[in-house]
């Protein structure tokens, strides 16, 4: 009954070829959440995936409705141990995005798992169907060795993060005696480099919205009356052009964080930025806020997106003034950004430079607020200490990732204090076609799962609450 026994216990499941057989058992679920068609799949990947496995290990789970219409499916979890052992919550999400079918690359579909090489292609692989099932193997490893875990476990899993995680902020109000705990240990998104253990204690947040210009019914010939009517997209462009200058830096001062301090500086100093995988792009070091390091920018920062505009029909343009134009936009922001002022501060500054002509139209559902744990905090310091004993290197620690995940309903509403530790990596093309995990990835991430947990389980060292 040593750690040595149980990370040397997830590695032989790994090595049998077990964790490729049980993702893609999972992979085949086609549970895409922003397909209204596939609603019943998200009911059936708790019941029938999830459902069997963690009663085996011991949780009491139920499955509950969403309280939001049209939100999928959430399961709670629960294995208690002893009144007086500290509790760890975990979480997934076993809803995908959108398949893509007919994108992916020839030989590949997205609800069969294909190995290539290292490779596991697969819709939800890496999002997040592989990281939960990472973290649940983890924690049977050290039953298996220990006979218990040495303290309580609660899980949550959700069928509507790829839409933005409808009805779980209203499902934690309801259920927050059911999913009290010490921590939240979670995993997802990307690891800053394949090799190394990364963790992160919150999120960026995002608002998107659009902005459009309306001026008449109906295109009008650009010679006739070329000179003689505004045109929307030159309206548009102007507009868009104040919000940010050449290299994207901020124009909006309410757009523009304090909470860049010294503590998260030395935090993200040192740490790598550019991808070292073939597939992921190239960074512009030339883009972006001027005085700050990449890393600073990526998850120090706010950065503003325009995620795709119109006017006319581009794929076949006539000679024509269009009568409107339109831009999805998008601004991802860190903690000491007003998430309640982010709209008005932008309406503001528009009638400023003279765009009232140009309407700001929020969507019904934007992304998730920020969140950012301090990297000193105890549990920061207990994980992190962990993972550096299993891959003998520490790990790297952000404040918070740059993209977005519902970590505000676990820190806001539950009050935990919250740690991911990612199981993939930055060229997983997560969203796209062709999404894959890495091998490599997947075991050591075993490894590392089984050690964190093994540890809490000793009782020695944790955080007092």
């Amino acid at each position: 009954m040593t750690r040595t026994a149980a990370i040397d216990a997830v590695s032989a499941y790994f090595d049998a070829g077990t964790f490729q057989t049980e993702l893609a058992d999972l992979v085949a679920y086609p549970s895409e959440s922003q397909n209204p068609d596939a609603a019943p799949e998200l009911m059936r990947y708790l019941q029938q995936a999830m459902l069997p496995r963690l009663t085996a290990l011991g949780f009491q789970c139920e499955i509950f409705d969403n309280p939001v219409q049209g939100g999928g499916p959430l399961l709670i979890g629960d294995r208690h141990e002893g009144d007086d052992l500290p509790t760890v919550l975990t979480y997934g999400h076993g809803d995908v995005i959108r398949a893509q079918d007919g994108m992916w690359r020839v030989g590949l579909a997205p609800f069969t798992l294909v190995e290539e090489g290292e490779r596991l292609y697969g819709r939800g692989s890496a999002d997040n169907k592989g990281q939960h099932l990472i973290n649940i193997a983890a924690l049977e490893a050290v039953v298996q060795v220990r006979g218990q875990l040495g303290f309580n476990t609660r899980i949550i899993l959700e069928m509507s993060e790829e839409t933005g995680s409808p009805g779980l902020a209203q499902f934690f109000e309801a259920h927050k005696d059911r999913l009290a705990a010490d921590v939240l240990i979670a995993s997802d998104g990307p690891r800053l480099q394949p090799d190394t253990p990364t963790m992160f204690m919150g999120s960026r947040g995002g608002v998107t919205f659009d902005l459009a210009v309306d001026l008449r019914e109906g295109a009008h010939h650009s010679g006739n009356w070329g000179g003689l009517l505004a045109d929307p997209a030159m309206i548009l462009a102007q507009a868009l052009s104040t919000i940010s200058d050449a290299r994207g830096q901020i124009r909006i001062p309410e757009w523009r964080p304090d909470s860049l301090t010294d503590n998260v500086r030395a935090a993200l100093a040192g740490l790598p930025i550019e991808p070292d995988d073939p597939d992921s792009p190239k960074i512009d070091f030339d883009w972006g806020e001027e005085s700050l390091t990449p890393a600073e920018r990526a998850y120090g920062w706010n950065s503003f997106a325009i995620l795709a505009m119109k006017s006319g029909v581009p794929e076949a343009p006539v000679n024509a003034i269009s009568s409107s134009a339109r831009a999805t936009c998008q601004l991802r922001y860190v903690v000491g950004t007003n998430p309640q002022d982010i709209l008005p501060a932008l309406r503001r500054h528009l009638d400023a430079h003279g765009f009232q002509k140009v309407q700001i139209v929020p969507h019904e559902r934007g992304f998730f607020a920020a969140t950012r744990l301090d990297p000193s905090h105890p549990w920061v310091k207990f994980v992190q200490a962990s993972l550096t004993e299993t891959a003998g290197k520490p790990p790297h620690v952000l404040p918070n990732l740059a993209g977005s995940l519902p970590n505000d309903t676990f820190a806001d509403i539950l009050g935990l204090p919250t740690v991911w530790v990612p199981h993939s990596y930055r060229g997983c093309s997560q969203h796209a076609p062709n999404e894959h995990v890495l091998k490599p990835v997947c075991r050591d991430a075993l490894r590392a799962m089984a050690g964190v947990f093994w540890d809490i389980g000793t009782g020695t060292g944790l955080p007092q609450t």
